[in-house]
């Protein structure tokens, strides 16, 4: 499956995109930020995007609405810190299609991929 990674962490990008790579996907793009996301998403149009819920700038909610605005069969999966269940019902309501809460394993991951194939 082909992704974009989303994360205004430089080291969470790179063991994302380590973790997609032993899962045999293909990282088509990275991002540091909402923007940047955007950009990738209509240039590269990846198969998923595992997106940061909390960056600065333009935040993963926003970049979320505006992704499923483009495509609104797009497939994104929020890695996010924050666990509340207000923003996680409305992460789903926007298109969400998961949700991980950092830190997760590679295992988690892989499962909530194989979810979406």
């Amino acid at each position: 499956m082909k992704v974009l990674v989303v994360d205004d962490n430089s080291m969470m990008r790179e063991v994302l995109c380590m973790y997609l790579t032993q899962l045999k996907h293909e990282v088509v793009a990275e991002a540091a930020d909402g923007e940047a996301a955007l950009k990738a998403f209509a240039e590269k149009r990846p198969e998923l995007v595992l997106l940061d819920l909390v960056m600065p700038g333009t935040s993963g909610v926003e970049v979320l609405e505006s992704i499923r605005k483009i495509d609104p069969a797009a497939k994104v999966i929020i890695a996010t810190a924050v666990e509340q269940e207000m923003i996680e019902a409305e992460l789903l309501r926007n298109g969400a299609a998961a949700i991980l809460h950092k830190p997760f394993s590679s295992d988690e991951l892989q499962e909530a991929v194989k979810r979406l194939a």
